[in-house]
């Protein structure tokens, strides 16, 4: 972390992260591919599931950046026994979460769909309920992953956190058709077969997380005799972690608010919303691959007074970004009916996604330089600068701007809120970065 050359740390850092990721979005992509094949409003039913699952994996998410960073800023400075204190108590928290969502899972999950669909086809309801319960009972296989995942990145080993959401997604991509379709003497279980794949799949990578962080995390000592919570140390992860899991608890009110807006038009309108979510995570997920590299590196040379190390890694993180997201850009606007052919669209699904995938995908142009900005602030324990541009983008502009639109100019104008709320984002980010450089990185001595 703090001598190997630094394009050659993040590359090993970040490519197995990458690659997992690309497996996540493939698996993400392929789950939805196999609930079109059931019906149109098996789609919907699943897409309208998102903010919920946006939800609950924000606060497993947030509260892992909050341990990586706190983690390795320790690393750094040397600090062995925090560094343990700080693991059991993440895990504490990841704990916590679950109870959360199994409560949300019991009472929350029919007034959701409810408040969404209104006089809305009643199968769409049945089909999300079943899907959406599921997935929040059972979250206890995903929140033991997540966290034992950001201690393995934490430490550097991010090939064995490949490794665990690797074959959790597999595993995931291999039951969806054998459980929705009833495949080898399984029975049919349609949209619910979905959800159980998705839980089995968690709970395979949570157990190989901790698995290699017994066998192979020798930084890090877990105990269980003796532990009790800290509230110093939960305050420092959150002091970073609640920042995140605010910024994707936004996206989940985003995703809400767009969902409303766009169910006025037709269910149609918001499948292609959900579709449109699962295609451009191919591209987003690699560089929130990349960007779980970058905050360790960040965090531990800056711990360590490293400027000209840190400062060399944002450098290359963002010119890996920006080539990931602009690749997505292409490929949105040349073949957007073939992305949508994948999910069986009918006529009226091409005729609303296509100019849809047009319009949003202009938003990868900005979005680079957004997402590795926001990881530089997290790392350097400035997290509520992520968190202001976050709520800018997406309640600030994004849904008031989706709305005025679709009052004034139909639904192919609703998607222009995305690249007119990133142009902001990007604006406000780069004022940002360059306060934080005056202010953080620059006093930074340079040991190296």
């Amino acid at each position: 972390m703090g001598v190997m050359p630094v394009n050659k740390l993040l590359l090993n850092m970040s490519l197995p992260m990458m690659i997992s990721m690309l497996v996540q979005a493939l698996y993400n992509i392929v789950d939805s591919v196999f609930v079109a094949k059931l019906s149109e409003n098996a789609l919907t039913a699943v897409s309208l599931a998102f903010p919920i699952q946006t939800l609950l994996i924000a606060l497993g998410t947030g509260t892992g950046v909050g341990v990586n960073s706190l983690l390795s800023k320790q690393l750094g400075e040397g600090d062995l026994r925090q560094v343990s204190k700080t693991a059991m108590n993440g895990i504490f928290l990841a704990a916590i979460n679950f109870i959360v969502f199994v409560i949300v899972g019991i009472v929350g999950v029919r007034p959701f769909y409810a408040s969404q669909l209104k006089e809305a086809d009643p199968e769409i309801m049945s089909f999300g309920i079943q899907y959406l319960t599921i997935v929040c009972v059972c979250s206890f296989g995903l929140y033991t992953q997540l966290i034992f995942e950001k201690l393995l990145q934490s430490t550097g080993k991010t090939l064995y956190s490949m490794i665990t959401q690797a074959v959790g997604a597999v595993i995931n991509i291999i039951l969806d058709p054998i459980l929705i379709f009833g495949l080898f003497g399984m029975p049919k279980l349609g949209v619910a077969g979905a959800a159980i794949a998705t839980v089995i799949g968690q709970i395979v990578g949570g157990t190989l997380g901790i698995l290699f962080n017994i066998k192979k995390n020798k930084e890090i000592t877990l105990f269980i005799k003796g532990f009790r919570p800290d509230g110093k140390t939960i305050a420092n992860i959150y002091k970073v972690g609640v920042p995140a899991i605010i910024m994707q608890a936004i996206g989940s009110v985003m995703t809400y608010g767009m969902n409303m807006i766009l169910i006025t038009f037709s269910s149609t309108a918001t499948a292609v919303f959900g579709v449109y979510f699962k295609l451009q995570s191919f591209f987003f997920m690699p560089v929130f691959g990349l960007n779980n590299g970058l905050i360790p590196i960040v965090a531990y040379n800056y711990g360590a007074g490293k400027r000209s190390r840190l400062v060399k890694a944002v450098k290359c993180s963002l010119v890996y970004a920006f080539a990931l997201l602009f690749v997505g850009f292409i490929v949105f606007q040349t073949v957007p009916a073939t992305l949508l052919g994948m999910f069986e669209a009918s006529d009226e699904m091409l005729a609303i996604g296509v100019p849809a995938l047009h319009i949003i995908g202009i938003h990868f142009l900005a979005a680079w330089f957004c997402i590795i900005a926001g990881s530089v602030f997290q790392a350097l324990g400035n997290g509520v600068y992520s968190l202001v541009v976050s709520v800018a983008r997406q309640l600030v502009v994004l849904l008031p701007v989706a709305y005025l639109l679709a009052q004034l100019g139909g639904l192919n104008a609703v998607w222009w809120a995305f690249p007119i709320a990133e142009t902001m984002s990007l604006c406000v980010s780069a004022l940002f970065m360059i306060r934080i450089h005056k202010k953080v990185i620059s006093k930074v001595p340079d040991n190296d």
